[in-house]
């Protein structure tokens, strides 16, 4: 596993984003331009706009040793769950997104089948950034084992994807390092959710609009209904096969679906 040394560019160009996506061009399509890269990340948690204090942040998780805590856990996951090299980018993470903060602690992550971002913040202590890293890297893990090109998922096999990866991160560290959404519904509730809304659009394509509508619960729908659906079926999965969360990475969504519903 590699750890990049975004400390050093950071220091070097913290004030200057583009700058920094532009290191990382290579890492996409030949046609996506830095700009472009830039915006992604801003999407998915990283820092819209320099902070007064940039330095000081970069210095403080220097401090902490983060970039070498990150690469000892990747190196772990990497051995346990036999998964794909990757290298892993840490970036600050959009303090002033009122969401990210509220609802992550300030924290976010962004997984690719060959790369892996994490957006952190000086409120994040060491487990948060490690299941993050957990969650994340459980993705690619994912991705690279179950035999489904990631452009023909399903709204059920998003749905997994995310459960498989926060499952992960509940072995490794506890309930009380879960995110946020693991706890939004009762049992009951999630059972509705399940058979209403997620099971009957299983087959929805990643690039159909209802999708994205029924993962994170715009609208009408339940807040993150797809991430607490995804999480209810494999913590169920899990508990009925007595098998951990790294045995279900080529394992098929639907023959999850398939032992939830013999119950």
């Amino acid at each position: 596993m590699r750890v990049i040394r975004t400390d050093k560019w950071l220091l070097d160009a913290y004030d200057q984003p583009l700058e920094l996506c532009e290191k990382l061009k290579h890492l996409f399509d030949e046609d996506v331009s830095a700009g472009e890269i830039h915006q992604h990340l801003i999407v998915h948690g990283m820092y819209r706009e320099p902070l007064k204090n940039g330095d000081e942040l970069i210095k403080e998780l220097q401090k902490r040793r983060i970039w070498q805590i990150v690469q000892q856990e990747a190196k772990e996951l990497q051995k346990e769950w036999n998964g794909p090299v990757i290298p892993i980018f840490i970036l600050p993470a959009d303090t002033n997104n009122r969401k990210l903060r509220h609802e992550q602690n300030g924290k976010s992550g962004l997984s690719f089948p060959d790369k892996l971002f994490l957006f952190v913040s000086e409120m994040n202590t060491e487990k948060e950034i490690r299941a993050l890293l957990t969650h994340e890297y459980n993705h690619i893990c994912r991705l690279s084992k179950y035999s489904k090109k990631e452009a023909e998922y399903t709204l059920l096999d998003t749905v997994i994807l995310e459960g498989l990866a926060e499952n992960a991160v509940r072995e490794r560290f506890g309930d009380q390092y879960t995110a946020q959404w693991t706890a939004y519904y009762s049992n009951t509730q999630l059972e509705r959710i399940c058979m209403n809304l997620i099971l009957p659009n299983r087959n929805t394509p990643k690039s159909g609009r209802k999708h994205a509508q029924l993962l994170y619960g715009f609208g009408f729908f339940p807040k993150m209904a797809g991430y607490c659906a995804g999480y209810h079926l494999v913590k169920n999965y899990m508990s009925k096969e007595n098998v951990p969360s790294q045995d279900l990475l080529g394992v098929k969504s639907e023959q999850i679906i398939e032992k939830t519903d013999e119950a």
